[in-house]
């Protein structure tokens, strides 16, 4: 009896949490003040994440190099060169990392994929792998940023909390969205830029019911930062004063170069990545070898090391020669493209601002030694070749040009800013027509190009929408016997095949019909489209780009051993393809 009573109490108080969690969803999907409240959770997580895996980076920093409070890449020199040794002793550790998450049949997914293909869906592991191994490569001195991490582990959070929730498709891409935006502002300690690069960079659309929940969470995660005292990544001082056509003209050439940097620098890592793994013939242990590749460059300059934080404030406050600044572009170029070709886990983030700001530098001390009677501040300079080398490289001008602004507070520069990230952004589109992220992704087999949501494009296969009434007929039938099995107006269409089931191309029920056509002749001679058919995992784009080819209204969906599964119309596939765009659409101003 009491076993009995304690059974029908946890009944009960089961029965209460899942009607509990029912209303809650149903709040949360009705309620926009709801979602607001989830988003500022979510952000305030982003920034705690944020702040412990930039301390810990810095902690591993601390115990191989020795540090105190410098930065590493501020460091002048190595004084003790064999702590280098950090670099392939960190690769090994990422090498056994990567044993122990071995099993994984596939790369893990990060917050653009997420976003572009499977409805913000992340799993828990990819997020725990990914946070891991960044944070292991830059502690150990590898050229990568944090960034990366940091938009993941923000993005992870609010995708497992929103499925817990089972949010909706498209308040889950939201609140992903939302969480990577707020890491991003949190380390920058710009809120906004943190929102845009919500928008651009993960999420793909500025949707007006988004704007509120991304927002706020971004200003969650920078005011968690800042009332942990952490420290914001680009601290910059301008002179606030008005720029003259010539700054936006200058402005203009160096988004051009920068455009051009940028694609050069995404092709070196994938160009730098096939030598390096012919080399080793596949080898797990090239973040070794990268590591042993990575000490020289360190040596000549620990500038080249980590994602550059020190070196970029260095470079700012002391001004160093042209020379000098061409030199550290060449090597952080270097160190970078090896750190990403050789495995190790990372991002060119803050990579590419810390090399922008280089070629800004030198840039504008170029022109300034060229004597053309005008003098450019190398401090604007900077800021802006900062702003264009990220965009062409990460994507997101607005996220730039906002960043530069909230880190100067200097309104006349953020439209010389603008103009470069603008050119740079298109010069690349046009020219190269993938960020960063999405160019590797796309090297891996994915055609994405943007996190905008194509996932339910994968969903609608040949397989998924093809019907399976279809009539077939063998090919040995003459038209008689053909006229007698399908009578006119009891099928459009007929399926022809061999003995063994095989498909041998489309009959049209009418042509068969024909009134001068002799009934003794062989159906296979009025087969049309032989050769032609749909493989039933092929996509939605393919399949409406085959139908337009052939110039069909219909194609039979065949398997790879020739048989023939079903039947798809040009409408149908038409019509369900154009109830997801509008669908799409809707969601962006609901």
């Amino acid at each position: 009896m009491r076993a009995d009573t304690a059974r029908l109490r946890r009944m009960a108080y089961s029965s209460r949490w899942m009607s509990g969690g029912v209303r809650l969803r149903r709040w949360l999907r009705e309620s926009e003040a709801a979602f607001i409240v989830l988003a500022v959770i979510v952000g305030g997580a982003a920034g705690l994440t944020t702040l412990a895996q930039g301390w810990l980076a810095h902690g591993i920093q601390r115990l191989f190099y020795g540090l105190t409070i410098t930065r590493l890449s501020a460091l002048a020199s190595i004084d003790q060169p064999w702590r280098l040794l950090a670099l392939p002793l960190g690769g090994a550790v990422l090498v056994l990392l990567g044993r122990l998450a071995a099993r994984r049949a596939r790369a893990p997914v990060d917050v653009v994929e997420a976003n572009a293909l499977h409805g913000g869906r992340i799993p828990a592991g990819d997020t725990a792998v990914i946070a891991a191994q960044t944070v292991l490569s830059n502690g150990c001195g590898a050229s990568v940023g944090l960034e990366a991490t940091y938009a993941q582990m923000g993005g992870g959070i609010a995708s497992l909390l929103g499925q817990r929730l089972n949010l909706r498709r498209a308040d889950l891409r939201t609140l992903v969205g939302a969480g990577a935006g707020a890491a991003v502002g949190a380390a920058f300690g710009a809120p906004l830029a943190g929102a845009f690069y919500a928008f651009e960079i993960v999420i793909g659309t500025y949707g007006i019911g988004a704007v509120a929940p991304v927002i706020a969470a971004s200003l969650a995660g920078t005011l968690v930062m800042r009332g942990l005292h952490g420290e914001p990544y680009v601290e910059a001082v301008t002179i606030n004063h008005a720029r003259t056509i010539l700054d936006y003209g200058a402005a203009v050439l160096l988004g051009l170069g920068c455009a051009v940097l940028g694609i050069v620098l995404m092709r070196l890592v994938t160009g730098a990545e096939r030598m390096i793994q012919a080399i080793t013939r596949g080898s797990v242990w090239r973040p070794v070898l990268g590591g042993f590749l990575l000490m020289p460059i360190a040596w000549l300059s620990p500038q080249a090391l980590s994602a550059g934080h020190g070196a970029l404030h260095l470079d700012l406050i002391t001004h160093p020669p042209v020379q000098f600044l061409l030199a550290i572009l060449a090597l952080k170029i270097a160190a970078s493209v090896l750190s990403l070709a050789s495995g190790f886990r990372g991002g060119l983030f803050f990579a590419s601002l810390f090399i922008g700001s280089l070629a800004g530098q030198a840039f504008a001390q170029t022109l300034n030694l060229a004597g053309l009677g005008v003098v450019f501040d190398p401090t604007d300079f900077a800021l802006v070749g900062m702003a264009a080398l990220c965009v062409a490289v990460i994507g997101g001008p607005m996220t730039l040009a906002l960043l530069t602004l909230e880190i100067t507070r200097d309104f006349a520069l953020m439209g010389v800013v603008m103009t470069a990230a603008l050119i740079a952004s298109a010069v690349t589109r046009e020219a190269f027509g993938y960020s960063f992220s999405t160019w590797r992704l796309h090297v891996r087999g994915s055609d994405i190009r943007s996190p905008r949501d194509i996932g339910w494009m994968l969903t609608l296969t040949a397989a998924r929408l093809m019907r399976r009434d279809f009539v077939a007929v063998s090919d040995g039938m003459t038209v008689g016997a053909f006229r007698a099995a399908v009578p006119l107006g009891s099928a459009s269409k007929a399926i022809l095949t061999d003995a063994s089931g095989a498909y041998r191309g489309l009959i049209a029920t009418a042509v068969a019909h024909g009134a001068k056509l002799d009934p003794a002749v062989r159906l296979a001679s009025l087969a049309r489209l032989t050769d032609v058919s749909l493989d039933p995992d092929c996509g939605i784009k393919p399949i409406l780009a085959l139908f337009d080819e052939a110039g069909a209204d219909e194609l039979a969906v065949v398997d790879p051993a020739g048989q023939v599964l079903g039947v798809l119309s040009e409408n149908y596939a038409r019509r369900r393809y154009l109830e997801h765009v509008e669908a799409a659409q809707q969601r962006l101003f609901s």
